[in-house]
């Protein structure tokens, strides 16, 4: 790639062009964000055609460069360039934006439009990410080196993370999480385009943001460059300072780095440039117009291509082929000097696991009383030895959590190979980090912290699930049996508002053979989920010696754990997690008052909800009315499955600083609180209520 950039009349043009149909496809589509839309397609330009090693008719190329567009309101920039270069997207896709049914929805889609690394548009989300996706990639060149028994030689991945983000990005508390850990990470394949252009829709950005962007992040650790194009009374798109810009932060190798772009926003509208007004609302006929004539363009045409610019934009197709040609003959002639990585790549590549991974879980014997937390980390530690993909750490809450991998070191600058991430007390930008990791393809991560916290992590929980992303989420001390560091740390709400999220799974195992048989089923599914777990410890249920059902029914979501031990079943008891003990030691009272009691474990409401009606028929029998639900937190997703009859034992205010026990205790966590929730509800049953 050439230290100076080649740009002629054409690549003018090209862009002129660029701006018009990001203006034309917005006014068609009646609202959108035309502003940097209009302003940043020389940048964006740059990129595709320019500086980016991509391939147009394979966006899944393993030796691509990824853009991600974390300022997503710009999307119609991006999928003006993903056409011109040779994408799957067509002009008449252009035409459809923000249209049902098309592939240019409103913000960018992952899965949806080819070229499109990630869904973007909440702010800060795709900066974050990208750091993620930076991590991958060094630890992919030490997975497949360690398979290849040359860690001295590291493997092919070398593309660049790329970022285009604005000043709303920057203004989000997650970006700060991210990039800081960015730098100490030394992510020198990461470089973020800054554009700083100093308008919101409110007006100014300086009402409510007025700090030394570039300052910060000098403090934080990477290299800054800046390229004003403001200067001079005259404003001048420099694109051969920008250029010259991003090849110097591309070439920097022991650090992150930020181009700071000096942009008016809305560039060269007539009027509504550099106002509020052009940043988030259609442009009008009289300003669009301006706005062509402006370019040089005829104001009469829209969606107006012209063949010269198409055939020379088109040449990205011809450099993707050489690019491809040259990274692929390279990748091959590593891969025949490295043993057992080539396997290692197609299996990853797959997404499938190796066969008999599943002999490593552990198995725990009754007579033991382990905290599923603790059980967790030892089958993660157990699969760590089959799974090199397998990867992850918390939010400064390793030995809590229990998800440091025993006998793997820290993923660091100095040691790529590590295995153990240190994402320090950055919840949300560790859920945005996982799900870069896990949209690079070749990994599955996981990352943990306190139930509670998963607060923190919403948004970027949200993506992993509208991104169907296999990423796993340890929350520990799942209950007020977190006990006297009291109701800030007591999970309460957590539990419904998690499983309100479409797409993403809350699995609750009941004991540490469940919990082996969670992770397996995490695993094999490759889905976005939340493992769930205590902080006390839970006895090992005597499977064989009590004739309750096998631990990797948890598959299923809920199971009939313990048939009614009399003739007839006159009552449900359905639990998760810690409270499942609870159940069975009521049903053994209430066998001997003569009521019939069956213990239903329901680890996962989502995965049992995917069961056939039969199934469900089968652990949940119609004809059984009377029914309880025992649970540690508020009842909500509860009351359609116990029904009209049924009782819901649950938490539905905070708690307080107090022993667990004893606070489980007092809201009626005890077989004979399950006991009379279990009249109370035949009650109802008998009534008819």
């Amino acid at each position: 790639m050439p230290d100076r950039l080649d740009w002629s009349n054409l690549d003018n043009l090209a862009v002129a062009t660029a701006k018009a149909l990001a203006a034309d496809a917005i006014e068609k589509a009646g609202s959108g964000h035309p502003g940097s839309a209009i302003s940043l397609a020389g940048g964006a330009y740059l990129l595709f055609q320019k500086l980016m090693r991509h391939d147009p008719t394979d966006p899944a190329w393993l030796g691509r460069d990824r853009l991600i567009l974390s300022s997503g309101h710009t999307v119609a920039m991006l999928y003006v360039q993903l056409y011109l270069a040779g994408y799957q997207v067509s002009l008449d896709d252009i035409k459809a934006l923000r249209t049902a049914g098309s592939i240019t929805p409103g913000h960018p889609e992952y899965g949806l439009t080819p070229g499109v690394e990630m869904s973007t548009g909440p702010l800060g989300q795709g900066l974050a990410s990208a750091v993620g996706m930076a991590m991958a990639a060094r630890r992919n060149n030490a997975m497949l080196a360690a398979a290849a028994g040359t860690p001295e030689r590291p493997g092919p991945f070398d593309h660049t993370i790329w970022v285009i983000t604005g000043e709303g990005d920057i203004q989000e508390g997650i970006t700060a999480e991210a990039s800081s850990l960015a730098a100490t990470q030394q992510l020198s394949n990461l470089v973020v385009l800054y554009d700083e252009n100093r308008i919101s829709i409110e007006g100014e950005t300086t009402i409510a943001f007025t700090e030394d962007v570039p300052g910060r992040y000098k403090a934080y650790g990477w290299h800054t460059e800046t390229v004003d194009w403001t200067t001079g009374g005259r404003y001048a798109e420099d694109y051969q300072a920008l250029y010259a810009a991003l090849r110097r932060a591309q070439q920097v190798k022991d650090r992150p780095s930020l181009v700071r772009l000096r942009s008016i926003i809305g560039w060269p509208c007539p009027s509504k440039q550099n106002t509020g007004s052009v940043h988030g609302a259609k442009l009008g006929p009289a300003e669009l117009e301006g706005l062509k004539r402006n370019l040089g363009l005829d104001p009469a045409k829209s969606f107006d291509v012209p063949p010269e610019v198409l055939h020379h934009t088109r040449l990205a197709l011809r450099r993707g082929e050489a690019a491809r040609r040259d990274w692929d003959g390279a990748l091959a002639t590593w891969l025949a000097e490295s043993g057992d990585a080539g396997a290692l790549l197609e299996r990853l590549q797959s997404g499938s696991l190796p066969e008999g991974w599943a002999d490593v879980l552990p198995t725990y014997e009754p007579g033991q009383s382990i905290a599923t937390r603790k059980a967790s980390g030892q089958v993660l530690s157990a699969l760590a030895e089959v799974l090199p993909e397998l990867w992850g750490g918390s939010a400064d809450l390793g030995s809590s959590n229990n998800t440091t991998l025993d006998g793997q070191s820290s993923f660091l600058p100095t040691n790529p190979f590590g295995r153990n991430i240190h994402f320090g007390i950055r919840e949300h930008a560790m859920a945005a980090v996982l799900n870069g990791i896990a949209l690079d393809g070749l990994n599955r991560p996981y990352g943990g912290t306190f139930l509670v916290f998963s607060d923190y992590m919403r948004g970027a929980v949200r993506l992993s699930a509208l991104m169907r992303l296999p990423v796993t989420y340890v929350w520990t001390h799942d209950s007020l049996g977190v006990g006297e560091d009291g109701p800030t740390h007591q999970p309460v709400e957590q539990l419904e508002t998690l499983r309100a999220v479409p797409g993403f799974a809350i699995v609750r195992p009941a004991c540490a053979n469940e919990t082996a048989a969670a992770w397996a089923a995490l695993l094999e599914r490759g889905q976005p989920a939340g493992l769930v777990l205590s902080r006390q410890a839970l006895p090992v249920l005597d499977r064989a010696g009590q004739g309750l059902a096998a631990a990797d029914n948890l598959r299923f979501g809920a199971y009939t754990l313990a048939p009614s031990p009399l003739e007839q079943t006159d009552v449900l008891l359905l639990a998760s997690g810690s409270e499942v003990q609870l159940a069975l030691a009521a049903r053994l009272e209430l066998a001997s008052q003569q009521v019939g009691a069956a213990v239903v474990s329901v680890p996962c409401l989502e995965w049992f909800a995917e069961q056939s009606a039969a199934y469900q028929a089968q652990v949940l029998p119609p004809a059984v009315k009377a029914r309880v639900s025992i649970e540690a937190g508020t009842a909500g997703p509860w009351r359609c499955l116990v029904g009209a009859a049924g009782v819901c034992l649950s938490v539905d205010t905070y708690g307080q600083s107090a022993p667990g026990a004893w606070l489980l205790e007092q809201r009626g966590f005890t077989p004979s609180g399950v006991v009379d929730a279990a009249m109370a509800a035949l009650d109802k049953a008998r009534s008819g209520q």
